[in-house]
């Protein structure tokens, strides 16, 4: 179905290939993943694939890529409309009418079909995805998950017979990637379509995949069954494969089920043995109190009345699914301005820093040099005192160089610098994985035991659970604007279905939340003789 022939790509003249000498055959009815480091040329990969790559991108390609017969050199993604479908990283961006209803049939009109077509097409995919009572919804109303549902349904009225997505899951929380994810699996299965997915949360899809494809940001892509290939990159494996790398299980399992059914000799080993659970820190006063706390938009409530303490040295995980409140929390802990009611009280000298889920809205000089000395000025640090915080960060950034072109990673770890230069007592993280592989994401959980490490108050409003796992001592879970749970990480999420991370839900019912805190308790007996 999908063909890449010695294919070699390159963006600028000079320059190293992002893709070198690739080879590569997709069949058809299957789901792949994409995986690789941020930057690696997974992005580029799937443009190739339905021409974006080079015909809006420029660049230089050598070598040849066909999908079903065509080549996408010759075809542009307007003449592989009807065999290529994509959706990007942000669909609400792709949208372009005003309710569910009008969005599946725009594209179909734009092929031409004729109203009865369309009309058939628009019911057929309604009852494919489970969004009937979607309808007539206005766009600006859908959840994360269901506007990503739409999103699929609007190029699959096209019937084509590839579908193409850049990181579908990673502005979800858990239920509605699950939902998403399941959906592709459908496709697969009940229609044949062709599914290929880049994505960074591998926990998410590993197991929903017939084929691993590996970008290893040097021109080079393997292939190759999912469970081979991520045993051999660790790096980037979701912990149910790090964990049977640990345990011994081979080949290594996918999901949770096939892991359990191998645990119990994990089980019996970690007998009698502490998880370690992670202890809030409330041994000082409070740097921050919160009462009261409210926000309203209009007549909407984003957040109903909340109080909360955040502690020196404390990281507090606030969770819950799209739509809950975390960012509105956030942003009134940070901002007087978006408060509707209530307070906030820090300690004397203390300063808050929030990182917005997209980090790029602050950059806005030429050079990675201009933004961390323009940082030191505004802060009234001395010069050098945000180049400092990055090289802390284990980051190595040109000051030459424009942050449009940075990889996700660095460009969360130039806006983590440029904001901790004030050195605010409260830093707060709204969906700070987004976009960051694994490598990316353990620096960042790195940075984050450093921050409380060094006294600070971090809060983190994620969707992902095994950063929540990995660096909070705390978690507060909000459902419609409302906190309902606020309590110690381990007790928090390894009660909740939807938000245990995968050692727990494999090492039920103890408490156990990652493959690092198994391999400490272990390490007795692995260094036995």
């Amino acid at each position: 179905m999908i063909r890449f022939e010695r294919v070699t790509f390159a963006y600028d003249p000079g320059t190293d290939p992002v893709l070198a000498e690739v080879d590569l055959h997709l069949e058809e009815g299957e789901l792949v993943l994409v995986v690789g480091p941020t930057g690696a040329g997974k992005s580029t990969l799937l443009g190739l694939v339905n021409g974006l790559v080079p015909h809006f991108t420029g660049g230089r390609l050598r070598g040849r890529v066909s999908v079903g017969g065509r080549d996408t050199a010759t075809h542009p993604p307007r003449a592989l409309a009807d065999l290529v479908g994509w959706v990007g990283q942000d669909p609400a961006a792709g949208f372009v009418t005003d309710t569910v209803e009008e969005e599946l049939a725009y594209g179909m009109e734009q092929l031409g079909l004729a109203p009865d077509v369309m009309r058939r097409r628009v019911e057929e995919t309604l009852d494919l995805l489970g969004i009937v009572e979607l309808r007539r919804r206005a766009l600006g109303t859908l959840s994360g998950g269901q506007a990503q549902r739409v999103a699929v349904g609007s190029v699959l009225g096209a019937h084509p017979r590839v579908l193409v997505l850049d990181e579908p899951t990673s502005a979800l929380d858990p239920v509605a990637a699950e939902d998403v994810l399941a959906t592709l699996a459908r496709l697969v299965h009940d229609l044949g379509l062709t599914v290929v997915v880049a994505e960074h949360r591998l926990e998410r899809v590993a197991h929903h995949a017939d084929r691993v494809v590996h970008v290893d940001g040097r021109g080079t892509v393997t292939a190759g069954a999912p469970g081979p290939v991520l045993a051999r990159h660790p790096e980037l494996a979701p912990p149910v494969v790090a964990l049977a790398a640990l345990a011994g299980w081979e080949p290594p399992p996918l999901s949770v089920r096939d892991a359990r059914r191998r645990a119990g000799d994990l089980r019996r080993r970690l007998a009698g043995r502490s998880p370690g659970e992670p202890v809030p820190p409330r041994d000082r006063p409070p740097l921050c109190r919160a009462r009261g706390l409210h926000v309203a938009h209009g007549p909407v409530t984003a957040l109903a009345p909340a109080d909360l303490d955040l502690h020196p040295g404390e990281v507090v995980a606030v969770m819950g699914r799209n739509g809950a409140g975390k960012s509105s929390l956030l942003w009134a802990l940070a901002d007087a301005a978006w408060r509707s009611g209530g307070s906030v009280a820090l300690a004397d000298g203390a300063g808050a820093a929030l990182v917005p889920q997209t980090p790029g809205d602050l950059l806005y000089l030429a050079t990675v040099g201009e933004e961390l000395a323009q940082a030191d000025a505004d802060a009234g640090a001395r010069p050098g005192t945000a180049a400092g915080v990055l090289a802390g960060l284990g980051v190595e950034l040109a000051g030459d160089r424009h942050p449009r072109d940075l990889s996700e990673g660095q460009r969360l770890a130039l806006v983590l610098a440029v904001q901790l230069a004030t050195e605010p007592s409260l830093v707060l993280l709204d969906e700070p994985t987004r976009g960051l592989d694994p490598v990316a994401k353990a620096g960042l959980v790195a940075a984050v035991a450093s921050l409380a490490a060094a006294g600070r108050a971090v809060v983190v409003a994620t969707h992902d659970v095994e950063l929540a796992a990995a660096a909070a001592h705390r978690v507060v879970v909000l459902a419609g604007g409302e906190v309902v749970v606020d309590g110690p990480v381990a007790e928090v999420v390894c009660s909740s279905p939807a938000f245990a991370p995968q050692v727990a839900k494999i090492l039920a019912p103890e408490r156990w939340l990652t493959v690092e805190d198994v391999a400490r308790a272990l390490v007795p007996e692995l260094r036995r003789p």
